[in-house]
């Protein structure tokens, strides 16, 4: 059971981002998806899920590249 509660986090967090761009952060729908998002979140965290499994690093965060 515990890949569904990573993939609800990352489903309320998706639903929230795009609620937020679409009307603003201030408006009571997008607060209300982002209040769940937060919930869904702290739902994975309380089972033992860590940030990593919710927002995996990204390659390119790795491989830095160095200035001439």
């Amino acid at each position: 059971m515990t890949r569904p509660l990573i993939d609800a986090a990352r489903a309320a967090q998706d639903r929230a981002a795009r609620a937020a761009l679409a009307v603003g952060p201030a408006h009571p729908l997008a607060r209300l998806l982002l209040a769940a998002a937060a919930l869904a979140a702290a739902t994975a965290w309380d089972a033992g899920h860590r940030v990593t499994d919710l927002h995996p690093a990204r390659r390119h965060h790795h491989e830095r590249r160095v200035r001439a």
